[in-house]
């Protein structure tokens, strides 16, 4: 099964609180943290392939808080795709890859895109990038990104993957905090925002 995630920012205490950008209701970043792995392991399971569409963490002490990020990213499941975000350095996205544990079968836990990467699934084609693309009107091809947080780009296309995206309220029952979106809540999540989106025009 492949699950989709973004604009985790593990570590990053400016986020806590009510806000209209990024509303985490969290008292601690090792609140938050702890929530995040646990609503993903809770759906993710080892054999599965999460994508995360970028900003994995902002650590007070940047790079030297680099050990702290992977110690967090070792309790998750399944191998991960990461799509390098704004506030992904390659400092920490080669620390990453030098300490990948890799996966029971001997394969890479981590991998790695700079710009982004493309799957298919359930007859779509999906660009899965941090910032969201224009599209335009496609066929059977939809941008799968982060990076805006709490906010929604008015286009069918476009579907925000990150844990705070308002996309995340077309499911009929809300996921708890930090839940990756499956393949099948995709699919839920495109159609209903086309309706939405047609009201608009």
């Amino acid at each position: 099964m492949k699950f989709f995630i973004g604009d985790t920012h593990f570590f990053h205490e400016n986020l806590l609180g009510d806000n209209d950008f990024a509303p985490r209701l969290f008292d601690t970043v090792e609140e938050m943290n702890q929530q995040i792995i646990t609503s993903w392991n809770a759906v993710v399971k080892e054999k599965d392939t999460v994508y995360h569409v970028g900003d994995v963490a902002m650590h007070p002490k940047y790079e030297k808080g680099n050990q702290e990020i992977l110690e967090q990213i070792l309790q998750l499941n399944g191998k991960i795709v990461f799509i390098k975000g704004n506030h992904d350095s390659r400092a920490f996205l080669n620390f990453l890859a030098a300490n990948d544990p890799m996966m029971p079968d001997g394969t890479p836990k981590f991998e790695f895109h700079d710009v982004g990467a493309i799957v298919k699934f359930n007859h779509h084609q999906y660009y899965m990038t941090h910032y969201p693309m224009l599209l335009g009107t496609t066929l059977n091809i939809r941008n799968l990104h982060g990076h805006i947080h709490h906010y929604s780009v008015p286009i069918a296309e476009d579907i925000n993957v990150g844990v705070d995206a308002p996309e995340r309220d077309f499911l009929p029952d809300k996921l708890p905090f930090g839940t990756p979106l499956s393949e099948n809540m995709i699919d839920i999540i495109a159609e209903a925002k086309a309706k939405e989106v047609a009201k608009l025009k």
